[in-house]
């Protein structure tokens, strides 16, 4: 089978519950082109508020342990000598890519060289991976769940052998800038079918699935989805880290028999971008958020705002809220960027934004 058949083939019927997810998700993205009309500044905020939170979800996805408040205070040089160890690292070097692509994604085209290129500079920080940056694998992986202890539970799937690593690269490469320059497809079917593929070749000894990540943002802006940098892609990964592997494990295992099927993949895929979406066109009315706050909402976050921080027990406090409202609002609050939470656990603690 030829692999330009090969993928042609997972993408020959297209299910209608995944053509309506894409025909919602770009009803979303025309009304954000017609009505963003967000101050510069507040665009400004948003984008380094989902470098930080973008940043953290993705390290914590392959097994880092920083908060976002970490992430932000290592970028700021706040408490350096707490961040020395390979996620800290990880942290600068992804940071830093996704902030590359942010500012210049109308000027990067996609090819194996650029692939490897932002695989240098993703681990460009990190002392051990310096020998094989930017370069192919030279032995054999496997991709495997992380827990939120960093602990390896399981092995999701078997990755492309070494050997046949670099022409898998060069093919599904060629094919996806062929297919998107000639608009043979809808282009978030090709950046599904690109980054499940990308996954199962694993074609670098590690940084694959940040990698993947990146290159989702990069090819979703290419594609128009303009309000990517405001809305953070890769926490909506992470707070469904379980269904993301699932949904790989599932497509992959079909792979390299007859009937290749990827759909349960880009269900996922799309799913998670329809949410990012969404919440895109909340921020429209940002300027209006007294209005689409409900009393409750509104009485929570004007306490916050008269603090310089709030822990949940002083709030149920002041505002006599029960709790599971309580969480839902503040979640609400956090989602249209008016407070920031602050810590984890129990000693997680609000402010304004």
């Amino acid at each position: 089978m030829k692999v330009q058949n090969k993928f042609e083939k997972r993408l020959e019927v297209i299910p209608s519950s995944i053509l309506l997810l894409i025909a919602q998700i770009d009803e979303l993205k025309g009304r954000w082109s017609a009505g963003t009309n967000l101050h510069p500044q507040i665009l400004g905020r948003l984008k380094r508020s989902v470098l930080i939170t973008s940043t953290g979800a993705s390290t914590r996805i392959e097994g880092a342990k920083l908060s976002d408040e970490d992430v932000e205070k290592f970028m700021l040089g706040i408490d350096v000598q707490r961040f020395t160890d390979r996620d800290s690292q990880e942290v600068r070097g992804y940071y830093e890519l996704l902030q590359n692509v942010f500012n210049s994604w109308e000027s990067i085209r996609l090819s194996e060289g650029l692939i490897k290129h932002f695989h240098k500079e993703l681990l460009k920080y990190v002392k051990k991976d310096i020998f094989h940056s930017g370069q192919y694998k030279q032995t054999e992986n496997k991709v495997r769940m992380i827990n939120t202890k960093g602990e390896v539970i399981g092995t999701i799937f078997n990755t492309t052998p070494v050997h046949l690593t670099p022409i898998k690269m060069q093919e599904l490469t060629e094919w996806t800038i062929d297919v998107w320059q000639k608009k043979q497809y809808h282009p978030l079917l090709i950046i599904g079918n690109f980054i499940v593929e990308f996954l199962i070749i694993h074609p670098f000894s590690d940084g694959n699935g940040r990698l993947s990540r990146i290159l989702t943002n990069l090819l979703l802006l290419q594609s128009g989805y303009l309000y990517i940098p405001y809305i953070s892609h890769e926490k909506f990964i992470e707070d469904n880290k379980l269904d993301y592997y699932l949904a790989l494990r599932k497509s992959q295992k079909t792979f390299n028999i007859d009937n290749e099927d990827i759909t349960t993949w880009l269900g996922f895929f799309l799913k998670i971008l329809l949410k990012q979406s969404e919440e895109a066109v909340v921020l429209l009315s940002s300027e209006q958020t007294e209005k689409i706050l409900s009393e409750k909402q509104l009485s929570i976050w004007k306490h916050i705002q008269k603090v310089r921080e709030i822990t949940p027990r002083e709030l149920i406090k002041k505002t006599g809220i029960v709790r599971p409202t309580l969480n839902q609002a503040l979640d609400k609050l956090i989602k249209l960027k008016k407070i920031q939470r602050i810590g984890m656990g129990r000693s997680t603690r609000y402010r304004d934004y």
